[in-house]
């Protein structure tokens, strides 16, 4: 691979630095204006929110990769590399996780609650610290597993950057034993989907469930780490069909790669929907007060039934409908509209569930607003930031063509 290779993949990446730069600082611009002004406790929702969407997409774009290299699965191509980009947002993510300890006060509305005895489980030093605990893990094994997968693409020409630099010295320093590697680095993929599972369900308990500390479900957990998984492809179709459009032909993915692809990522969407279902015919055919409440607060009062249906309607109704069609699953531009599309209403699924806890009915419009918008964009920012330079400086994640040393051959 030759150093203008290298640059290719992603040859406008000062522009969309400063691009995003300028979303992170109008994002970043209006948390802090609404945190320390009337409304704080807007900010720090949309933050809480945010956190969890896009961290999400992150650990479930990794597990694609991780998933394709345990099931030796080659149909993906290049599109398991550029699912390993979005581990560059592990540690904004961590350190996103830790400042959400400032908002303490306006997150966790049990705060101020009779826990009935919960207090043991629901008390702030327990939550950071399992969830900082749980996190480390997952991130860790995920570096190790994108440690070797990039050990094994990486290319021949004398690097230069320091990231880049750091890592073919340490990848280097010793004699390569590619099968050994490999073996290593299933070991660490296998870890990282054990973690991955474990850790957004303790997220989706303490962070989302927790909010009504007085209903559960022992669904939920599983609920939520479908959910990540379904986002993190989402963002994997929208990141591959961003560069197939924008670099043609450095990028060797076809429209077969993203037939597959949308296969799969329709049949999550319906695996989304059967947690959903699930979780809530239990419910009201149990038709428990304490249980019941949860759902008509989201799904019958208002200002939340119009939302529940327009979620339901944009994350299951209309993908399966479109998904169905063999050609829009070939189109990039399309399946870019349709990705974007879910993702906006899995963030509004997220606000469904967090919204009617913190503000205790006491608006009767939806908490939602340009304020949540802009913030969001912020964070949108930081995710395409840590993405594209880590892609810049390493452009084998999707330049990348064949097998991976020492694969033996696999029909998939």
């Amino acid at each position: 691979m030759t150093p203008n290779n290298h640059l290719s993949p992603i040859g406008r990446y000062r522009r969309v630095l400063v691009a995003s730069g300028l979303l992170v600082c109008v994002g970043l611009t209006m948390f802090v204006v609404q945190a320390i002004g009337s409304h704080p406790d807007r900010a720090w929702r949309a933050y809480l929110i945010n956190f969890l969407l896009w961290s999400a997409m992150a650990q479930g774009g990794l597990l694609f990769s991780t998933v394709m290299h345990i099931t030796k699965a080659r149909w993906s191509g290049v599109m398991a590399g550029v699912a390993e980009s979005f581990a560059a947002f592990f540690p904004v993510s961590f350190i996103l996780f830790l400042l959400l300890f400032i908002g303490k006060g306006h997150i966790f509305p049990w705060l101020h609650q009779d826990l009935h005895g919960k207090e043991v489980w629901l008390n702030v030093p327990f939550l950071f610290g399992r969830n900082t605990v749980a996190l480390c893990a997952l991130y860790v094994t995920g570096f190790g597993y994108l440690y070797h997968a990039l050990g094994l693409k990486l290319g021949t020409f004398l690097p230069t950057e320091s990231i880049r630099g750091w890592f073919y010295r340490t990848w280097y320093r010793e004699a390569v034993d590619i099968q050994k590697r490999r073996d290593v680095m299933t070991v660490w993929s296998v870890l990282y989907m054990l973690f991955f599972a474990l850790t957004l369900s303790l997220m989706g308990y303490d962070f989302v469930m927790s909010m009504d500390p007085h209903w559960y479900s022992t669904l939920f957990g599983a609920y939520n780490f479908v959910k990540a998984f379904y986002v993190g492809l989402g963002g994997v179709i929208i990141l591959s069909a961003a560069l197939k459009l924008f670099s043609p032909a450095a990028i060797e993915i076809e429209a077969r790669h993203f037939h597959d692809i949308g296969k799969l990522f329709f049949g999550f969407c319906l695996v989304w929907a059967d947690f959903f279902y699930c979780q809530f015919v239990v419910i009201w055919y149990g038709n428990i007060p304490e249980e019941t409440a949860y759902v008509i607060d989201r799904i019958i009062a208002a200002p939340y039934q119009p939302l529940a249906w327009v979620v339901f309607s944009i994350c299951f109704i209309g993908p399966f409908i479109i998904l169905l069609n063999k050609r829009v699953k070939t189109m990039p531009v399309a399946m870019i509209a349709i990705c974007a599309v879910i993702i906006v209403g899995l963030w509004l699924e997220h606000l469904l569930l967090i919204g009617p806890a913190m503000v205790h009915g006491q608006d009767a419009t939806l908490p939602v607003g340009m304020t949540e918008g802009i913030i969001s964009l912020g964070f949108l920012g930081l995710m395409v930031i840590s993405v594209s330079s880590f892609l810049h400086q390493f452009p084998e994640l999707v330049l990348f063509k064949g097998r991976l040393p020492g694969e033996k051959d696999h029909l998939s």
